[in-house]
């Protein structure tokens, strides 16, 4: 069933909700070609949760993310260029080409890492930083439902709690770890985790752009003025596969998570506008592959 409530997206926000989903498919076409260096995860299906982030945090703020954080860097700082150029290892790309999709780097606010749970005590002591200086930003550590196997995970929000400090972790729940799904690899779930260090929770299941921000809008305000952490577990479906080309899930779960998807349901809300900014978005995207390939030599020869 279509969610015919959604609210109207600003153009802006439309057209970036569209040219990261087709800046993905781009790299997943682009990998099938050889023309990428190292792997790719894409944030299919999920793009609408750095959107949402995107005007939800400040300049100074510090934002960490996992493997699947296309879509954040993007919202961030809107360099579909230099994300191109980095994952096609390039010269010119966010970390000069060696960092590739995983492990990016920029402007002392922005942090992506390959390895699960890896960013949390990193993200703490980011927060303590802040903490200190008494200054009002604060730090926000994208992970996924898969992280929770980690002890640096318990570990950091041990220290958080006891310390007090203006962290958010933002929990992409997609349901899935790599191939498993998280019913089968994890016992509990995230709300009594939370209470278990007496952190502050709250859980986002809609793709209404504007409602996740408003809901949200409160609780990082509270984070920001009283310093305190807080955990937020936005229920999310990954539509592509986990990395390329290894989804194993049954068809009829692809099917159903595609029907549901955000922009099915933008499309079908909204169809006149999102056929404007599609086109746009696709030409950006066009754009930018160019730019890098005429541009930007390669740092390690033909992929």
């Amino acid at each position: 069933m279509v969610d015919t409530s959604l609210s109207k997206l600003t153009d802006a926000d439309l057209l970036l909700l569209l040219t990261i989903r087709r800046l993905e498919e781009e790299l997943l076409s682009l990998f099938s070609q050889g023309r990428l260096n190292g792997t790719t995860h894409t944030c299919l299906g999920q793009e609408y949760i750095p959107v949402a982030l995107q005007h939800l945090m400040t300049a100074d703020d510090f934002l960490f993310t996992a493997h699947r954080g296309h879509g954040h860097y993007v919202a961030q700082f809107g360099d579909v260029t230099g994300l191109l150029a980095e994952i096609m290892g390039r010269e010119g790309g966010v970390c000069n080409g060696v960092g590739g999709s995983q492990h990016l780097y920029r402007d002392r606010r922005y942090l992506s890492t390959g390895i699960q749970g890896e960013s949390l005590p990193v993200a703490a002591g980011v927060a303590h930083h802040f903490k200190r200086k008494n200054s009002t930003a604060i730090v926000v550590a994208v992970i996924g439902d898969g992280t929770w196997g980690e002890g640096a995970v318990y570990e950091a929000l041990n220290m958080t709690a006891v310390w007090c400090l203006p962290l958010i972790v933002l929990v992409e729940n997609n349901g899935i770890s790599q191939t498993t799904p998280t019913r089968l690899q994890m016992a509990g779930d995230i709300k009594r985790r939370a209470a278990a260090f007496d952190i502050d929770y709250v859980v986002e299941s809609s793709k209404d752009v504007n409602a996740i921000r408003a809901r949200l809008a409160p609780h990082f305000e509270k984070t920001r003025e009283c310093r305190t952490p807080l955990i937020v577990e936005i229920i999310t479906d990954r539509l592509g596969p986990h990395s390329k080309g290894d989804d194993s899930r049954d068809p009829r779960e692809l099917e159903r998570i595609r029907a549901q998807d955000w922009y099915a349901l933008y499309q079908q809300a909204y169809s006149d506008q999102c056929d404007r900014l599609n086109v746009e978005a696709k030409s950006r995207i066009a754009a930018a592959l160019e730019t890098v390939e005429a541009a930007n030599p390669a740092i390690w020869g033909t992929a």
